[in-house]
Protein backbone atom coordinates (compact mmCIF):
# COMPACT_ATOMS: atom_id res chain seq x y z
CA UNK A 1 0.00 0.00 0.00
CA UNK A 2 1.11 3.38 -1.00
CA UNK A 3 2.03 6.16 1.86
CA UNK A 4 -1.59 7.55 1.84
CA UNK A 5 -2.18 7.59 5.64
CA UNK A 6 -1.34 10.87 7.72
CA UNK A 7 0.72 10.69 11.08
CA UNK A 8 -0.72 13.04 13.78
CA UNK A 9 1.40 13.73 17.13
CA UNK A 10 -1.58 14.92 19.56
CA UNK A 11 -0.18 16.57 22.78
CA UNK A 12 -2.47 17.09 25.37
CA UNK A 13 -1.49 21.11 26.41
CA UNK A 14 -3.56 21.99 29.89
CA UNK A 15 -6.92 20.66 31.15
CA UNK A 16 -8.91 21.32 34.59
CA UNK A 17 -7.18 24.51 34.99
CA UNK A 18 -3.30 23.02 34.62
CA UNK A 19 -0.99 23.04 32.25
CA UNK A 20 1.58 19.55 32.07
CA UNK A 21 4.63 19.73 31.24
CA UNK A 22 6.12 17.22 30.63
CA UNK A 23 3.66 16.99 28.00
CA UNK A 24 1.79 13.69 27.55
CA UNK A 25 1.52 12.27 24.04
CA UNK A 26 0.29 9.66 21.07
CA UNK A 27 0.45 9.53 17.56
CA UNK A 28 -2.00 8.47 15.36
CA UNK A 29 -2.41 6.97 11.87
CA UNK A 30 -5.20 8.47 10.07
CA UNK A 31 -7.32 8.03 6.51
CA UNK A 32 -7.55 10.76 4.82
CA UNK A 33 -11.41 10.17 4.52
CA UNK A 34 -11.47 9.74 8.42
CA UNK A 35 -14.17 12.74 9.78
CA UNK A 36 -13.00 14.94 12.30
CA UNK A 37 -15.56 13.34 14.53
CA UNK A 38 -13.67 9.60 14.34
CA UNK A 39 -10.06 11.34 14.78
CA UNK A 40 -12.16 13.03 18.40
CA UNK A 41 -13.04 9.65 19.21
CA UNK A 42 -9.69 7.93 18.94
CA UNK A 43 -8.85 10.91 20.80
CA UNK A 44 -10.51 10.59 23.49
CA UNK A 45 -10.09 6.71 24.13
CA UNK A 46 -6.35 7.46 23.58
CA UNK A 47 -5.88 9.90 26.14
CA UNK A 48 -8.37 7.36 28.92
CA UNK A 49 -11.58 9.26 29.01
CA UNK A 50 -14.47 7.92 29.93
CA UNK A 51 -17.45 10.37 30.45
CA UNK A 52 -17.58 10.88 26.75
CA UNK A 53 -20.72 13.08 27.30
CA UNK A 54 -19.42 15.81 26.40
CA UNK A 55 -18.53 18.82 23.74
CA UNK A 56 -15.67 18.75 21.76
CA UNK A 57 -13.98 21.51 19.15
CA UNK A 58 -11.28 21.51 17.10
CA UNK A 59 -9.79 25.12 15.56
CA UNK A 60 -7.90 24.91 12.72
CA UNK A 61 -4.92 27.70 12.11
CA UNK A 62 -6.70 29.02 9.28
CA UNK A 63 -9.93 29.55 12.13
CA UNK A 64 -12.12 26.96 10.66
CA UNK A 65 -13.88 25.26 14.00
CA UNK A 66 -14.99 21.48 13.47
CA UNK A 67 -17.28 19.99 15.46
CA UNK A 68 -20.00 17.31 15.52
CA UNK A 69 -23.18 20.23 15.15
CA UNK A 70 -25.65 17.53 16.01
CA UNK A 71 -24.25 17.96 20.01
CA UNK A 72 -24.76 21.59 20.16
CA UNK A 73 -28.27 22.14 19.94
CA UNK A 74 -28.03 24.85 17.22
CA UNK A 75 -25.93 26.66 19.28
CA UNK A 76 -22.54 26.13 17.99
CA UNK A 77 -19.80 28.79 17.90
CA UNK A 78 -20.61 30.56 14.84
CA UNK A 79 -18.99 29.30 11.48
CA UNK A 80 -18.89 25.78 12.77
CA UNK A 81 -18.71 23.22 10.10
CA UNK A 82 -19.91 19.34 10.71
CA UNK A 83 -17.09 17.08 12.14
CA UNK A 84 -19.27 14.05 11.05
CA UNK A 85 -19.12 15.44 7.17
CA UNK A 86 -15.37 17.08 7.28
CA UNK A 87 -12.79 14.67 6.36
CA UNK A 88 -9.29 14.97 7.37
CA UNK A 89 -7.83 15.17 3.83
CA UNK A 90 -8.34 18.86 4.42
CA UNK A 91 -5.06 18.78 6.42
CA UNK A 92 -1.79 19.71 4.92
CA UNK A 93 1.72 18.02 6.08
CA UNK A 94 3.11 20.13 9.25
CA UNK A 95 -0.08 22.04 9.39
CA UNK A 96 -1.04 22.75 13.27
CA UNK A 97 -4.22 22.80 15.06
CA UNK A 98 -5.88 22.31 18.38
CA UNK A 99 -8.41 19.73 19.52
CA UNK A 100 -10.46 20.74 22.99
CA UNK A 101 -12.36 17.97 25.07
CA UNK A 102 -15.17 19.41 26.89
CA UNK A 103 -15.71 22.99 26.79
CA UNK A 104 -16.08 23.24 30.79
CA UNK A 105 -12.77 21.56 31.97
CA UNK A 106 -11.19 22.36 28.39
CA UNK A 107 -8.74 19.80 28.02
CA UNK A 108 -6.70 21.03 24.84
CA UNK A 109 -4.27 19.49 22.87
CA UNK A 110 -2.36 20.42 20.75
CA UNK A 111 -2.23 18.64 17.19
CA UNK A 112 1.03 18.42 14.41
CA UNK A 113 0.38 16.44 10.91
CA UNK A 114 3.57 15.00 10.32
CA UNK A 115 5.36 16.01 6.97
CA UNK A 116 5.60 12.73 5.47
CA UNK A 117 2.72 10.19 4.83
CA UNK A 118 2.42 6.94 6.59
CA UNK A 119 2.00 3.49 5.05
CA UNK A 120 -0.25 1.68 7.62
CA UNK A 121 0.71 -1.67 7.02
CA UNK A 122 4.34 -0.99 7.72
CA UNK A 123 3.16 0.94 10.83
CA UNK A 124 0.67 -1.20 12.51
CA UNK A 125 0.98 -4.50 10.39
CA UNK A 126 -2.92 -3.53 9.23
CA UNK A 127 -5.13 -1.33 7.42
CA UNK A 128 -7.54 0.22 10.71
CA UNK A 129 -11.27 1.03 9.96
CA UNK A 130 -10.73 3.82 12.22
CA UNK A 131 -7.76 6.37 13.48
CA UNK A 132 -5.27 4.59 15.95
CA UNK A 133 -2.87 5.15 18.15
CA UNK A 134 0.84 4.03 17.39
CA UNK A 135 2.71 5.67 19.62
CA UNK A 136 2.78 7.18 22.89
CA UNK A 137 4.20 8.56 26.25
CA UNK A 138 3.51 10.37 29.39
CA UNK A 139 0.80 9.76 32.47
CA UNK A 140 -2.35 10.88 31.31
CA UNK A 141 -4.68 12.82 33.71
CA UNK A 142 -7.89 11.41 35.04
CA UNK A 143 -10.97 13.37 33.41
CA UNK A 144 -11.84 14.53 36.87
CA UNK A 145 -8.72 15.44 38.70
CA UNK A 146 -9.51 12.20 40.78
CA UNK A 147 -6.71 10.05 42.47
CA UNK A 148 -8.78 6.93 43.59
CA UNK A 149 -12.27 6.44 43.79
CA UNK A 150 -14.02 8.37 46.19
CA UNK A 151 -11.58 11.53 45.24
CA UNK A 152 -13.79 14.47 46.41
CA UNK A 153 -10.53 16.74 46.31
CA UNK A 154 -10.60 17.04 50.02
CA UNK A 155 -10.07 14.25 51.67
CA UNK A 156 -6.19 12.73 52.34
CA UNK A 157 -4.74 10.45 50.36
CA UNK A 158 -5.61 6.90 51.55
CA UNK A 159 -2.97 4.83 53.25
CA UNK A 160 -1.04 2.42 51.47
CA UNK A 161 -1.75 -1.20 52.79
CA UNK A 162 1.29 -2.03 55.05
CA UNK A 163 2.28 -5.16 53.31
CA UNK A 164 2.64 -4.35 49.94
CA UNK A 165 -0.25 -6.42 47.83
CA UNK A 166 -1.77 -7.51 51.21
CA UNK A 167 -5.50 -6.05 50.78
CA UNK A 168 -5.89 -8.16 47.20
CA UNK A 169 -7.47 -12.01 46.37
CA UNK A 170 -4.80 -14.31 45.94
CA UNK A 171 -5.78 -14.87 42.49
CA UNK A 172 -2.44 -13.97 41.31
CA UNK A 173 0.83 -15.39 43.59
CA UNK A 174 1.98 -12.37 44.55
CA UNK A 175 -1.22 -11.07 45.54
CA UNK A 176 -2.66 -11.29 49.13
CA UNK A 177 -1.86 -11.64 52.92
CA UNK A 178 0.16 -15.28 52.02
CA UNK A 179 1.81 -15.46 48.67
CA UNK A 180 0.84 -18.90 47.28
CA UNK A 181 4.12 -20.48 46.14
Amino acid sequence: MARTWLSIRVELVSGHGADLWPRPGRVFAVARSHSFAEFASAIDLAFARWDLAHLHLFSLSDGTRISPLDWWDDEAPDGTVDGHATKLSRLQAGEQFAYVFDMGDDWAHLCTVAERRIDPLEELGEVPGRPVPYWGWGSLPDQYARRWDGDDGEMPMPKRPARGLSDLPPILPWWGEHHRG
